[in-house]
């Protein structure tokens, strides 16, 4: 057994120091030849002396427009999400009820035109799966990480204006979620292929913008495709690793690869099953995930019943206030907002991939689903970490407000350890978990951008999926530089494309609400 591990180890060692060698070679290239493509997507422009990312204020633009344009969507659907997220209108996706508020004219063979490009196929995975396997992708190191880093600069009045990203990101996902469903594909086999490359292709081909849905379908799909690889893999990899490696003080400089190869293999284990397997882990993994970090949060909170009106009132005066805060009230704006807003992801466009394969005829039924995201993301589970770091520094004094952290994880792990002793051990396998869940559900989102450019067979799945596998092993073994820069670009540069096709899909958005909302009134008679 020894002489099998020593060998496994010399053999590995080249290995290693190859991929080492070549990811700095790569990150000097990438530095060289894309650094123009990070700075445009990342620029920045002065607002009251604070620099605020374009990028940024097109999310929180489209949140805003999306809010008015469905009329408060957040408030007024959110009863309505609860209701079919539990399953209470399943019967309504049944075959047997399709006649529900549809046109009666039937056609000369019997059909009713709106079903026949489907019938026999409702989707791959229920409304409470599509949403668990869209979370799994969203809720992770921002989570943890992010918070910290946005309340350490901008202080408790960041939470305040994450919150709010957070509430109006909820009318993003459910404007580009309806899509998704509205315009995917579905094979004979029953496979669904979905996302912003098929409503950006089709759905605006239907309005008459044909030419300019597909560069915006095929520009998507490029970008989704590199950031699959990047932030949706080996960050992902690279932050699991570096925190099992630091829990368990291991020395061993080949410690990263090892680590890479045994993710690789659970999360090969996982993702060969396609969206019904990933479904089927994310279902059980989040809300686990879910209820060991927020529980925990909440008795933390619990026991510092005291602090609590302060702490709001500091979150709430903060908000407004910005003192001690460099930009003052609007950099503690900007903090909240740029946590938020990239935390769930709201108006990227990429929950609508693993939306797009619920099991339904109404395209908005699941966006109604998807407006839960963004509530769950980030009001919830960010507001949750966002009151133990300012509770505990209220209590405990572990950081000054307005200095910013570099590493979140660990100040998010101190504030957790003083007062739930070794917490940081759960807080570890919590990233682990969390970074295994992104893995697979971004490996299904860049598979479909791949499956759009390349063609739908086994062997171009196969080829992705052994590739994603790689990135795995050489996120966990290397130091992230300008190739990570450049794949965060790329997933916020899929906010251009997308924005520009769900603002003008709009109508067609009102037009499935309004169809969902009838076929409900008259199921409930």
């Amino acid at each position: 057994m020894k002489k099998s591990l020593a060998l496994l180890t010399l053999l590995m060692l080249p290995i290693s120091i190859f991929a080492e060698t070549l990811a700095d070679r790569i990150d000097t290239v990438f530095k060289a030849y894309t650094g123009w493509f990070v700075k445009i997507i990342f620029a920045e422009f002065p607002v009251f002396g604070y620099s605020i990312p374009w990028v940024l204020v097109v999310l929180l633009a489209g949140a805003i427009f999306f809010t008015i344009r469905f009329r408060f969507p957040q408030f007024s659907l959110f009863r309505l999400s609860i209701r079919v997220v539990s399953g209470k209108l399943d019967k309504l996706d049944h075959h047997e009820s399709y006649d529900i508020a549809e046109d009666p004219t039937l056609n000369a063979g019997g059909d009713i035109p709106e079903t026949i490009a489907i019938e026999g196929h409702k989707g791959e995975v229920s409304h409470f799966q599509a949403l668990t396997a869209a979370l799994s992708a969203t809720v992770g190191l921002g989570n943890i990480a992010g918070v910290a880093v946005a309340v350490s600069i901008g202080g408790p009045g960041a939470t305040f204006w994450m919150i709010l990203a957070g509430m109006l990101g909820m009318a993003s996902k459910f404007a580009e979620c309806t899509l998704g469903v509205k315009y995917r594909d579905i094979n004979e086999e029953g496979v669904v292929f979905g996302g912003p490359m098929y409503y950006l292709s089709k759905g605006l081909k239907s309005i008459g913008f044909a030419s300019l849905g597909k560069v915006l379908a095929i520009f998507f799909a490029v970008m989704v495709i590199g950031g699959s690889f990047g932030g949706g893999n080996m960050f992902q990899a690279n932050q699991a690793s570096k925190q099992f490696i630091k829990l368990f003080g291991i020395a061993d400089p080949n410690a990263g690869i090892y680590f890479g190869i045994l993710m690789s293999v659970l999360v090969a284990i996982v993702i060969i099953g396609g969206i019904k397997r990933i479904a089927q882990v994310t279902e059980k993994l989040v809300p686990f995930m879910a209820v060991i970090y927020v529980g925990a949060a909440l008795v933390i909170i619990f026991m510092n019943i005291p602090l609590i009106p302060r702490a709001i009132g500091e979150i709430f005066s903060g908000a407004f206030s910005g003192a001690g805060i460099a930009g003052g009230a609007i950099g503690v704006l900007i903090q909240g907002f740029r946590r938020g807003t990239f935390s769930n992801e709201a108006g990227v466009g990429s929950a609508a991939i693993a939306h797009s394969a619920v099991k339904t005829r109404y395209p908005a039924s699941e966006g109604i689903v998807a407006l839960l995201e963004p509530f769950i993301d980030t009001v919830v589970i960010c507001t949750m970490t966002a009151l133990v770091l300012v509770i505990t520094n209220l209590k405990f004094g572990l950081f000054e407000y307005g200095t910013e952290i570099k590493q979140g994880v660990e100040l998010t792990a101190n504030a957790f350890d003083s007062v739930i002793p070794h917490f940081s051990i759960i807080l570890t396998i919590a990233v682990i978990l969390f970074a295994f869940s992104t893995m697979i559900s971004w490996s299904y989102y860049g598979m479909q951008g791949w499956m759009y450019l390349f063609g739908r067979n086994k062997t171009v799945d196969l080829v992705y999926k052994i590739l994603f596998l790689f990135f795995v092993i050489v996120g966990a073994s290397i130091k992230l530089g300008s190739v990570l820069d450049f794949s965060d670009a790329m997933i916020f540069a899929m906010v251009v494309p997308n924005m520009i096709g769900v603002v003008l899909l709009s109508p067609k958005i009102k037009e499935e609400v309004a169809r969902y909302l009838k076929a409900i009134k008259e199921y409930g008679k």
